[in-house]
């Protein structure tokens, strides 16, 4: 388990989920926490991340840097997505290993999986089938990511482990409309439409799409756990284990939000993979839950949102 005088690396600790991990840590007095801007430290730069495993030596990496987004980003810039992500991951996880980290955690995506994956998608169902074209570039990166880790593990014994989380929101998230995930879109377009007094606000696809959604705090929790009760090679799926459709996602955020106007979709637009459940049996079994329902999470987000960027 991890010492509280351990030297403790966040990379990406300004992201959404970076910044929930440096909460958790905070939360259980891990207070030797180690972090660099990305003005300070391109994780794209092999030199430059050695140069820094070197010198810090830290004792344990939460890798939580990537490029990431929703549909529309992935669909528009692929060769950024996969280039960025596979630059950062190998950088970083090959100067661990050199610079002997105790333990490194690395954040993968739900979006690994096949696009018509049987559901809820266990661990094992890795590289069983085709990915969902509209993010390929980025699970790609991903998927090397955690092979890279298993391999780093059978071959230098590296106690290097991975966490598969399923779709995140909370606070510090993303709200761009153009590069956000589908909750924070929604919640920007809903209180855009109502400030504005928009008779009706248009959403992407049938509606008929189901996702899992886990509040980010819930999954810095996990990781703190997970880096200090497993080791082994094959990832740990994170979620709730329950899932809703966008229709009825839409529904809810519209009633938080208090929007009177009507929902229109454009289906002429892609709703992406048809469903993406979790199982999450994995991580029952090592001890750890969820605790935020998805209603009382939207309605904390809500909060931030109205604070920090309206």
């Amino acid at each position: 388990m991890m010492n509280k005088k351990d030297k403790i690396y966040v990379a990406g600790h300004t992201g959404l989920v970076g910044s929930a991990i440096m909460r958790a840590l905070q939360k259980y007095e891990y207070n030797n926490i180690l972090t660099k801007d990305l003005s300070e430290l391109d994780l794209r730069n092999q030199q430059k991340v050695n140069d820094f495993f070197a010198v810090e030596k830290p004792d344990y990496v939460f890798l939580a840097a990537a490029k990431v987004g929703g549909i529309y980003a992935n669909n528009t810039y692929p060769a950024e997505f996969i280039y960025d992500n596979l630059m950062i991951e190998a950088n970083v996880i090959h100067a661990a290993y050199v610079n002997k980290v105790k333990k490194l955690l690395f954040l993968g995506s739900s979006c690994i999986y096949p696009k018509m994956a049987e559901q809820p998608i266990k661990e094992e169902y890795l590289l069983t089938g085709a990915l969902e074209p509209t993010n390929e570039a980025y699970a790609i990166a991903k998927i090397a990511g955690l092979e890279m880790c298993k391999f780093y593990r059978r071959q230098y014994n590296c106690d290097f482990i991975s966490a598969m989380p399923t779709n995140l929101y909370g606070i510090n998230d993303n709200f761009d409309l153009k590069t956000s995930h589908v909750l924070p879109a929604l919640i920007r377009k809903f209180h855009e439409a109502k400030v504005n007094n928009q008779p009706e606000i248009v959403l992407w696809g049938t509606g008929k799409a189901l996702r899992e959604f886990l509040y980010v705090d819930d999954l810095a929790d996990a990781l703190v756990f997970l880096m200090n009760h497993y080791s082994d090679e094959i990832h740990v799926n994170i979620g709730t284990g329950e899932d809703l459709s966008i229709y009825d996602l839409a529904l809810t955020i519209k009633e938080i939000v208090n929007y009177q106007g009507a929902i229109v979709y454009d289906t002429s637009k892609p709703d992406g993979t048809p469903r993406k459940l979790l199982n999450v049996d994995r991580l029952h079994q090592i001890g750890w839950k969820h605790t935020t329902a998805l209603k009382e999470g939207i309605r904390l987000v809500y909060e931030w949102y109205l604070k920090e960027k309206v």
